[in-house]
């Protein structure tokens, strides 16, 4: 069933398994999930020593990553833990951001008495999800943290004898929570904000005016999605560094 113009802050229940309540955003996430491990499978399942077809497409993408990474962060074995981090966040986000544009996302649904609701609908235009990327960012970025520079080191960065650097500690604790909300509030404000534009003008316009909006998202899709990634390199190789490297 399509719709006219629907626009909902709060991803809209279509199911429940359990006590699991079952969302659009949520089915659209598996979505993204099942994508992801097809494309994987697809790219290695028949590896080559001599990449050709979309396994050289998918190697080149995943070089561009580790050298950025590797550029960043200038040491080799923690380049290695960082990459997987920041490879998966980005393609996550991308490929939520970009399924959402698809024709019917967000359009077709079913009639819940005098409410639409659409089947599915953008992963990353429900804050719920943005801000569970952002929590899993940080608890990933102080985990790496703590496995470089051990609990000593890494708990010295926040607490000390000296008035001053605990004072100075206790501020950057603070501005570690406060990382949570800049990560998810940035993506989620981005996508929703799309995402109304685009059923807007559809709902105005059927045909030709929607197109250069959607254009624009595709590249906010991208840019976010890199934006989220490189962000959380850069969360990862601040708090991984001792405070001896970074006087030196």
């Amino acid at each position: 069933m399509a719709a006219e113009a629907h626009i909902a802050i709060a991803a809209e229940k279509i199911g429940q398994i359990g006590p699991l309540p079952i969302t659009n955003t949520l089915l659209m996430s598996w979505i993204t999930m099942s994508v992801l491990i097809a494309v994987s499978y697809i790219a290695t399942h028949k590896m080559t020593l001599v990449p050709g077809g979309f396994q050289n497409i998918v190697e080149t993408i995943f070089e561009f990553f580790a050298d950025l990474v590797d550029s960043t962060v200038g040491d080799a074995k923690k380049a290695s833990q960082f990459f997987a981090v920041v490879a998966t966040f980005f393609f996550l986000i991308l490929t939520s951001n970009y399924l959402g544009l698809l024709p019917g996302v967000g359009t077709i649904g079913f009639q819940n008495h005098d409410e639409f609701v659409p089947l599915l609908r953008s992963a990353n235009s429900d804050f719920n999800t943005t801000f569970a990327l952002a929590v899993t960012s940080l608890v990933l970025t102080h985990y790496l943290a703590i496995k470089n520079l051990g609990i000593r080191q890494y708990l010295g960065r926040f607490f000390s004898f000296s008035p001053i650097f605990l004072f100075v500690g206790l501020l950057e604790l603070v501005s570690e929570f406060t990382k949570l909300f800049s990560l998810s509030f940035r993506l989620f404000g981005n996508i929703f904000a799309g995402e109304t534009v685009l059923t807007t003008i559809g709902g105005l316009f059927a045909f030709v005016a929607p197109v250069p909006f959607l254009g624009l998202e595709l590249v906010v899709g991208f840019v976010q999605a890199l934006v989220f990634a490189i962000l959380t390199l850069a969360f990862m190789q601040l708090l991984s560094t001792s405070h001896t490297a970074e006087e030196h």
